[in-house]
């Protein structure tokens, strides 16, 4: 049975949400992101791209490079709405969806042959993506997840490509191997020292030597070029939350010790959802007095993984649960309505300082293990 497989991306989804708001978008270079010349672009319009413009430019620069765009500050809040619309449409056609990212979904089409012409309903469902909801959308189908989400790339803006099997290598071979998923800031400079531009010399490469200078993601990288992937669809499950608590040996008031455990948890819970590619927008701070007593609050933040912004919070409201002065035995923190989101949904309100540091520390940990690298407050105390 050939393997059937369809990656679907909502094309500048950010930008085409805002568009549905106000018409007065369509046609006109937009940026979404933070407003201030610290702040970094989200999203942008393709007519903000042909100004060089791109996501994760510092903000200053894309208003440098195109002053008359429009700037928008973005609502997470709603591009979740939406995206969830765009799930609910898929989920009720077909029996297989993986949510890869906020605007981005794998669906299992193999077998639906026998019932259903599949390009017919791949293109029938994009259809009525487009009418149920009025935002763009761009289809691939082939046998793989790799080569369809190429193909979708090809296919936009606001568009649909099929790779009939036994296809892949040609299909492939003339793009550069930046359309290769995976192969990305780091990867791509070995590559071009190798003198390797594009799929077609990837393909021509004995798998052995890309093995001998890149490892095991070498083996990968080989596999993608010519057109070779078997990972599977899998259902989207969503996490509902995730937390850590301390109890102390001692119940303490010591506000330093206090606040240094709470931001530690911080840290290390932060550096887990970006991990996993998710984000947060419901923070929770809790605390067990030394009589058992036990109170929490909570309070709605805008979708965010960055240390910073969790960090203000948590604080934030440590404060204001702490009222009675007496011992605690416990605290804890908790994030809540986790979704897996883009990177991009972090970039309302974070400057490219705090990325640029938490990129850093992240691909640290990944490396060398989560103990590795810490912030400060999170270093143990030195004896005197």
């Amino acid at each position: 049975m050939e393997r059937q497989v369809i990656h679907c991306d909502l094309d500048t989804f950010f930008v085409s949400v805002e568009r549905l708001l106000n018409s007065d978008l369509v046609g006109k270079p937009v940026l979404i992101g933070g407003s201030s010349d610290r702040g970094v672009v989200a999203s942008c319009s393709y007519e903000a791209r042909t100004y060089g413009i791109h996501s994760a430019m510092p903000m200053r620069l894309a208003r440098q490079l195109c002053p008359e765009a429009i700037l928008v500050r973005g609502d997470h809040d709603l591009y979740s709405k939406y995206s969830n619309i765009v799930t609910e449409i898929i989920e009720e056609r077909v029996p297989l969806v993986e949510k890869a990212s906020i605007d981005e979904h794998y669906i299992e089409m193999t077998g639906m042959d026998k019932f259903f012409g599949t390009w017919k309903m791949t293109q029938e469902l994009r259809q009525l993506i487009m009418k149920e909801t009025g935002l763009p959308i761009s289809f691939g189908l082939s046998a793989n997840k790799t080569v369809s989400k190429i193909a979708t790339g090809e296919a936009k803006p606001c568009g649909e490509r099929k790779i009939d099997q036994g296809s892949e290598k040609p299909f492939l071979a003339p793009l550069s191997i930046r359309k290769i998923p995976g192969i990305g800031e780091k990867t791509y400079p070995v590559l071009r020292n190798m003198g390797i531009s594009r799929i077609a010399t990837l393909q021509e490469m004995d798998v052995f030597t890309m093995k001998r200078v890149m490892g095991e993601n070498g083996v990968a990288i080989w596999k993608k070029a010519n057109g070779q992937d078997d990972s599977r669809v899998t259902p989207f499950h969503e996490q509902k939350s995730m937390s850590k608590e301390t109890t102390f040996p001692v119940d303490t008031i010591d506000m330093t010790l206090l606040r240094k455990t709470l931001l530690s948890m911080v840290d290390e819970l932060a550096f887990d959802l970006r991990k996993e590619n998710k984000l947060t927008s419901c923070i929770t701070v809790k605390i067990r007095y030394s009589n058992f007593d036990t109170h929490t609050q909570q309070i709605k933040v805008p979708f965010t993984a960055i240390d910073r912004v969790i960090s203000e919070t948590v604080l934030s409201l440590f404060q204001k649960l702490y009222s009675r002065r007496m011992l605690i035995r416990l605290i804890g923190v908790k994030f809540s309505n986790i979704i897996k989101g883009s990177s991009q949904a972090d970039l309302f309100d974070d400057t490219l300082d705090d990325l640029n540091l938490s990129r850093a520390m992240d691909h640290i940990r990944m490396r060398f293990g989560t103990k590795s690298v810490m912030r400060g407050f999170a270093l143990p105390e030195i004896e005197r």
